[in-house]
Formats: C-alpha cells, structure tokens, sequence
C-alpha cells in the first residue's frame, strides 16, 4: 500500500512591536505590556501552541519589572518559550521603551500581520501602522 505524502506548508514568521511605558514601575509595565499584548493578540491570528518563542527588549532604564512575566500570566502563554534581554543604548535613542519579537509557525505562507507599535513607541515605525495589514 502507498502512502500518500502530506505536504504541511508552515513556516516561521516574526511579527515586531513596541511601546512605552509612563514610568519606571510595576505597574506602569505591567500595563503597557498587557495593552501591548492585548493589540498583538487581538490584530493577528496567534494561537500560543503556535509560538515558538517571544523576546521582549527593554531599555535600561527600565528594570522594575520583568515583562515576560507579565505575558506569561495570560491564558496559554504559560507554557511559550519567554525571554527578557536590555536594549542595546544609544544616546538620544527613545527611552523607556519595551520591544518585542515573536516567532509562530504559520499554517498559510502569505498570513498578513499586524506589527503593534503603540504610545511614543509610533515613532520607531510608522510605516507599520497598525491600521493597514503587513504581508
């Protein structure tokens, strides 16, 4: 009997964000991240068991909380592969900023995604505005 060879297109894409956070504290990151978070999930098609991984950068003046532990709190995200590394600084650079980049398998090869920059974090790239789908 042969077998028929399933052909499974997936591939890896990488979807950026970034925003800002008001202050230095836990609870100002642990809001910006949620609302981060939230925009991601809600203007792209994630499924957790789909992620390969998530890093989240932040600048060095920010160290009251760790953002990952914040994502790692949502539902199904207990178990995603979550990292928390400093932003490289350079002077004059935006500051208190908190970026992120995610790696999911893709069932379709041409999925559009939505790059969430949000608050001051706009800036950084504009070209990627949420408001128009990314290929």
């Amino acid at each position: 009997m042969i077998q028929e060879e399933r052909v499974v297109s997936w591939q890896v894409q990488a979807i950026r964000g970034a925003t800002t956070v008001s202050d230095n504290s836990a609870a100002a990151i642990r809001e910006a991240v949620t609302e981060l978070m939230d925009a991601l999930e809600a203007n792209n098609e994630i499924k957790p068991q789909h992620v390969v991984s998530l890093t989240f950068s932040v600048t060095r003046d920010l160290d009251a909380l760790f953002p990952a532990s914040v994502a790692r709190k949502r539902p199904g995200w207990d178990n995603v592969p979550l990292l928390d590394v400093q932003q490289m600084h350079v002077t004059g650079s935006l500051e208190r900023c908190i970026r992120l980049l995610l790696h999911i398998n893709c069932p379709e090869p041409n999925l559009s995604v939505h790059h969430p920059y949000l608050r001051q974090a706009q800036r950084l790239r504009p070209d990627w505005d949420l408001a128009r789908p990314m290929s």
